[in-house]
């Protein structure tokens, strides 16, 4: 099949409410540009209408590739399906929540036809987030910046515009706990950003929780930075002379003939250093246990089926991993 110039690629996971008002918006911005494109939405294990909704739009529309996998694997892992399935010259990644506006997508080309390899929405504004999801979001940005040495934007998502060149860079990327952003962001090549105001969700439920970020925190950390085990180092020395500086006492008070009483003090000194072993041993499990996964070497994702848009014999494909 002839490789379009334009690729637009959303993951979607229960957007059965937003996935029309999506697909109005990404076909009409796609279709201001003039030029041959493909919407690739990927189904991440919807337990709603979602996978129904994209086989009729796919039905309708020959521009649209719809993608299921055979089970939910979380957000980034499928997206990174939609990048594998994808063939345009030039992508689109954005959340088909409709918070991140299509629109852009004529500047941001603009953009890249100056010479940026990949373009990138910062937001301005998020009136759809919570204070407590704001606050959070700007203190983790503004940690991942100390500990990263590769440098990562602040208060952005994944929502950006990137080449065939980049993309190809970052599909050669073999992480399973994917932070995408940040993946793009080591590519390196010249990056753009372009300013825009995150809108609030017009309908279904975040796909994002606390538990989710968290998680997504953790995986950006552990997989651009190794100061956590560094820290972790520093911190089982600092507590290990602390305890030699202790028993040093306990031993010249013990031989000036005093008795070392206190039960209490006793016990929060133990407390305290084996709490933070287990700190320790916490931080080096995680790293551990990311290397133990990597290892097995299982595909990052299981592509169940793929329907292309405008229908024929070859419009589903049978499922592949990858």
């Amino acid at each position: 099949m002839p490789e379009p110039y334009l690729s637009v690629v959303a993951p979607c996971c229960n957007e059965q409410a937003v996935l029309p008002e999506f697909h109005r918006r990404a076909a009409a911005a796609c279709g201001q540009v003039g030029r041959d494109y493909e919407i690739v939405l990927v189904d991440d294990g919807s337990t709603d209408g979602t996978w129904p909704l994209l086989c009729d739009l796919a039905a309708e529309d020959p521009h649209v590739v719809a993608v299921k996998l055979s089970r939910n694997h979380g957000h980034q892992l499928a997206l990174t399906a939609g990048l594998h399935v994808c063939r345009g010259r030039r992508v689109l990644i954005i959340d088909a929540d409709c918070q991140d506006p299509p629109e852009l997508l004529g500047q941001m080309l603009r953009i890249m036809d100056d010479g940026a390899e990949v373009v990138y929405g910062r937001r301005r504004s998020r009136p759809g987030d919570s204070a407590f999801k704001r606050a959070t979001a700007a203190a983790f940005y503004r940690l991942l910046e100390r500990l990263s040495p590769t440098p990562i934007p602040r208060d952005t998502g994944d929502f950006r515009l990137i080449s065939r060149r980049a993309l190809d860079v970052l599909l050669r990327m073999p992480e399973r706990h994917r932070f995408l952003r940040g993946m793009v962001s080591w590519i390196g090549f010249r990056q753009e950003a372009i300013g825009y105001d995150r809108a609030q969700r017009p309908g279904g439920r975040t796909k994002y929780p606390l538990r989710t970020m968290l998680r997504l925190a953790v995986d950006a950390i552990t997989s651009f930075s190794r100061v956590p085990l560094a820290a972790a180092s520093v911190l089982g020395l600092g507590f290990a002379l602390f305890g030699f500086g202790l028993f040093v006492y306990t031993l010249l008070v013990k031989l000036w003939g005093r008795t070392v009483w206190g039960w209490s003090s006793i016990m929060a000194a133990i407390s305290l250093l084996g709490g933070v072993q287990l700190v320790v041993l916490g931080i080096i499990g995680e790293y551990l246990g990311r290397l133990y996964e990597q290892s097995k070497d299982r595909p990052l994702f299981i592509i169940d089926r793929i329907v292309r848009g405008g229908g024929g014999d070859d419009a589903e494909e049978p499922a592949r991993p990858a």
